[in-house]
């Protein structure tokens, strides 16, 4: 029988993204990252990437210490690739949220997680105690048609106090719209004195791009990271 699993091409990562990339209701959504599971994870290899591991890779630098212990919330977790940085790191305990049932059967096969969630984000609260993780991650869920900038406060809310948010966002022409909106989300959080801006990492090489529009004299497509730390009591009383 022919291995399918590695029969997958450029072209056919290209048109598969170059959809997930496109503005769609939640519902629909969702259906084509259940029918996209299977083979996710090899057309973002095939298509170079990196934002998971450029992600874990700012957090690490702000937990130099034992991580087997550090509580992490991995948001918008599709199929582990985060998990899969976070573990080559030492970090130890893992949770994760996703909307795409198909998408957490393949994360729960990785046997990383602690404990995995299915959630609607931006229309339902995440379904998490508050003031209940270290860390919480979103990579690759912060785009037109994903997940709204709505998620953003709930980000904040089940981080600890002096805990951090790493958060990535695409920055090619198709999502200049939705950056825009995340910016002022980030900006007016930081205003209201629940968190304070750490790390901002621009990002040239974010992927390969799957469409002329994203194609600007490169063949990659940018990207950013954030990384906020979560406001104590206190240093929300001072702001």
């Amino acid at each position: 029988m022919e291995d399918v699993t590695n029969s997958r091409t450029f072209s056919d990562a290209k048109k598969v993204l170059a959809f997930a990339l496109k503005s769609t209701s939640a519902a629909d959504k969702i259906k084509f990252y259940d029918s996209w599971a299977s083979n996710y994870d090899q057309d973002v290899e095939i298509v170079e990437y990196r934002a998971p591991q450029l992600a874990v890779q700012s957090l690490v630098r702000h937990f130099p210490e034992e991580r087997s212990n550090i509580q992490v919330l991995d948001v918008a977790c599709g199929t582990g690739l985060v998990a899969a940085q976070l573990n080559k790191y030492g970090f130890g305990i893992i949770h994760g949220i996703d909307g795409s049932k198909t998408m957490l059967e393949q994360a729960k096969g990785k046997g990383l997680y602690q404990d995995l969630k299915q959630c609607m984000m931006g229309n339902d609260p995440l379904p998490v105690v508050t003031a209940s993780y270290d860390a919480v991650i979103i990579v690759g869920g912060l785009s037109e048609g994903q997940v709204p900038c709505s998620v953003i406060p709930e980000l904040c809310r089940v981080t600890k106090p002096g805990g951090y948010i790493c958060m990535t966002v695409l920055t090619s022409t198709s999502n200049i719209t939705y950056w825009r909106q995340l910016q002022g989300m980030l900006k007016q959080l930081e205003q209201q004195g629940l968190w304070e801006q750490v790390d901002v990492q621009q990002v040239n090489e974010w992927m390969k791009a799957v469409s002329e529009e994203e194609s600007t004299g490169s063949p990659y497509t940018s990207g950013i990271i954030y990384l906020y730390k979560k406001c104590t009591l206190r240093q929300s009383q001072q702001t």
